[in-house]
């Protein structure tokens, strides 16, 4: 029995995207010494891959008005109200490095890449708004848009294994959903149409790509493994696994691949589905 109990246990405690982060620290720290500082404080000095993103993220918004420490406390109360965060956040992290060709090592997205960061700060503060805390989810919107460049509703649903490529311009409003595994790139509006308080924006399916600014307006459905080709409109539902493009956006084959997020190709090979 307790060699069983001692397996689980070390079962239990691999976690091969923090390991991967912490090794990539070690290396940071021998070759770059300027930067120790910085890697130990944000990575090498925290117990868990948790602990460490609430620090990073804290330090980036840290702001006279609400310090960092008061930053940490919000996301620790949201991690035990939400553990959740903490798995999602690692898939977050897998999906960058297995899909943004720019990406070798795990820690550069978690250090360094603001839309990274800027989709973990909306898990908090999603998390913390589900907890009754509006306001301060509310401030880390505010302040987030601020510092990354992206605006997104703590109400908004998004899924894990995202990837949000450069990130800067990525609006996403109140009543929006985001499905798993989805690519999204820079310049990205996922708005509503008019001013009623009601379900007024899309439904992005899971394995969805994104194109750099697009715009997808009002409370339609965007099929799983779609694809939406860079600077289109779209205001009508868009159906699975196809490629639409243009304003407003058609249908103009297929989406390329079983799971175009997971791809990234952008170069639309354009058929007539109009017949």
């Amino acid at each position: 029995m307790n060699v069983s109990l001692k397996s689980a246990t070390n079962i239990s405690s691999v976690d091969p995207v923090w390991d991967a982060v912490r090794a990539n620290a070690r290396t940071i720290v021998a070759g770059e010494p300027g930067l120790s500082s910085m890697v130990m404080a944000n990575v090498l000095n925290h117990a868990t891959f948790e602990e460490a993103l609430a620090h990073r993220l804290a330090e980036r918004l840290d702001h006279p008005d609400v310090s960092a420490d008061l930053i940490r406390q919000a996301f620790a109360d949201a991690l035990a109200f939400r553990p959740e965060i903490g798995a999602e956040a690692r898939a977050d992290l897998a999906a960058t490095l297995e899909r943004d060709p720019a990406t070798h090592r795990a820690i550069v997205p978690f250090l360094y890449f603001k839309g990274y960061q800027a989709i973990q700060t909306h898990r908090f503060a999603s998390a913390l708004h589900e907890a009754g805390r509006i306001d301060f989810a509310l401030y880390l919107q505010s302040r987030s848009s601020q510092v990354f460049q992206v605006d997104i509703n703590p109400r908004a649903r998004i899924g894990k294994g995202i990837m949000l490529d450069h990130a800067t311009g990525f609006v996403v409003g109140e009543t929006a959903v985001i499905g798993d595994n989805c690519s999204i790139l820079q310049g990205v509006t996922l708005g509503g149409t008019g001013k009623a308080d009601e379900d007024r924006h899309p439904k992005i399916g899971n394995g969805v790509l994104i194109g750099a600014g697009a715009i997808v307006l009002g409370n339609i459905k965007v099929g799983d493994c779609a694809r939406i080709g860079a600077g289109s409109v779209v205001i009508r539902e868009v159906p699975p696994r196809v490629t639409v493009v243009g304003v407003p956006a058609r249908i103009v084959g297929e989406a390329g691949a079983p799971q175009p997020a997971s791809v990234m190709d952008q170069v639309v090979a354009i058929q007539d589905f109009s017949g």
